[in-house]
C-alpha cells in the first residue's frame, strides 16, 4: 500500500508572494518597453532630422561654389532691402540668401568646353567680341534644357573676371540697360564665337567707352534660398540683369518642410550656412542642425 501527502497548491502568503513578484515584473517589463519605444522614436526622428538638414545644406552648398562671390548678397523681406554679405557679413534679420551664379554646366560642357571664358581683345571691337573655342549655339542649346524651355543664350550676361563693382552692378536693383554695369548682357552673333551686346531696352548698345577684360565668366541665372512659413525654397531660372525678381519671376522648388532656421554669414570670400530641421511631434519640441562653409 503507497502513502500520499496531501499539500495546497499555494498558500495566502505564497499567492501574495507570486501577484506582488508578477506585478514587480510588469511594472519594470511596461517600462522598458515604453523606454524601448521612446527610444525607437527619438532615434527615427533623430535620423529623418540629420538626413533633412544634411541634405538641405548639401544642395545649397553645392550651387554656392559656383558663384560669382562678389554678388552674394542678403535680403530683409520685412525691409525690402539688401546687403552685400561678403565683408560687412549682411543683415542678421535676412531671411533670403541670393547670388549670381557661373554656368559651370556649360563651362564643363562635354569633352569639351562650350565657352572658353577667353576674350580675344585684338580680334574684337566695341560692337563684336570673340571668345575663341566657344559655341554659342551649345550654350543656349544647354540653357534652353535646363531652363525647361524658358532662357536662352540671349537671357546670359557676362562678368570680366576682377572687373570693378559699379552702380546697380548686378541688377539687383533694376534691369541694366547698357555696358557700363559690372554685368554685361550679352546675346550671340552670326558665328558661334561672337559675343554682341544686348540689352531688352535699348537696341543701340554697344561696349563702347567700357573696359572689356581678357577673362570672363558667363551666367544665365541667379539663385536665392528663403526660409518661409518653415518651408526652405529656392529660387532660379531668372535674370537680374534683365529687371527679373526671385519671388516674381523665378521658378520655385521646395528643398525642405519643417525648418526652424536658416542661417548664413560671411568671412571674407567664405559663407558659413546652417539649416535647422525640427520635428512635428505635438508637445515635443526637438531641432536638429547641420552646417558647413563654402569656399
Amino acid at each position: 500500500m503507497s502513502l500520499k501527502s496531501k499539500h495546497a497548491a499555494f498558500t495566502m502568503i505564497e499567492l501574495i508572494f507570486v501577484i506582488v513578484i508578477m506585478g514587480i515584473i510588469g511594472k519594470f517589463g511596461v517600462e522598458f518597453l515604453a523606454n524601448a519605444y521612446e527610444n525607437f522614436i527619438f532615434s527615427k526622428i533623430n535620423n529623418h532630422l540629420q538626413s533633412t538638414s544634411g541634405a538641405a545644406v548639401e544642395l545649397i552648398a553645392k550651387r554656392l561654389e559656383f558663384r560669382i562671390k562678389k554678388s552674394a548678397i542678403s535680403r530683409n523681406t520685412t525691409t525690402g532691402t539688401w546687403s552685400y554679405i561678403q565683408g560687412a557679413g549682411g543683415d542678421d534679420n535676412a531671411t533670403v540668401l541670393e547670388w549670381i551664379s557661373t554656368d559651370i554646366d556649360g563651362f564643363r560642357g562635354n569633352s569639351l568646353p562650350f565657352w572658353s571664358a577667353v576674350i580675344d581683345l585684338g580680334a574684337s571691337s566695341e560692337t563684336k567680341l570673340i571668345s575663341p573655342a566657344t559655341n554659342t549655339t551649345k550654350v543656349s542649346q544647354l540653357i534652353n534644357t535646363l531652363s525647361y524651355g524658358n532662357s536662352d543664350i540671349n537671357d546670359t550676361a557676362i562678368y570680366f573676371i576682377n572687373s570693378l563693382l559699379k552702380l546697380n552692378p548686378w541688377g539687383y536693383d533694376g534691369v541694366i540697360s547698357d555696358q557700363s554695369h559690372t554685368m554685361h548682357p550679352i546675346k550671340a552673333g552670326t558665328q558661334i564665337n561672337e559675343i554682341l551686346p544686348n540689352s531688352t531696352v535699348n537696341s543701340t548698345v554697344s561696349f563702347t567707352g567700357n573696359e572689356v577684360y581678357e577673362y570672363y565668366k558667363l551666367a544665365w541665372t541667379a539663385y536665392a534660398i528663403e526660409l518661409k512659413n518653415d518651408n526652405l525654397w529656392l529660387y532660379y531660372d531668372y535674370q537680374p540683369w534683365q529687371g527679373e525678381h526671385y519671388d516674381t519671376d523665378g521658378k520655385q522648388a521646395l528643398i525642405a518642410e519643417d525648418i526652424s532656421a536658416f542661417r548664413f554669414r560671411s568671412a571674407g570670400s567664405l559663407i558659413k550656412i546652417q539649416v535647422c530641421a525640427k520635428s512635428n511631434l505635438p508637445g515635443k519640441e526637438y531641432a536638429l542642425c547641420k552646417e558647413k562653409t563654402v569656399y
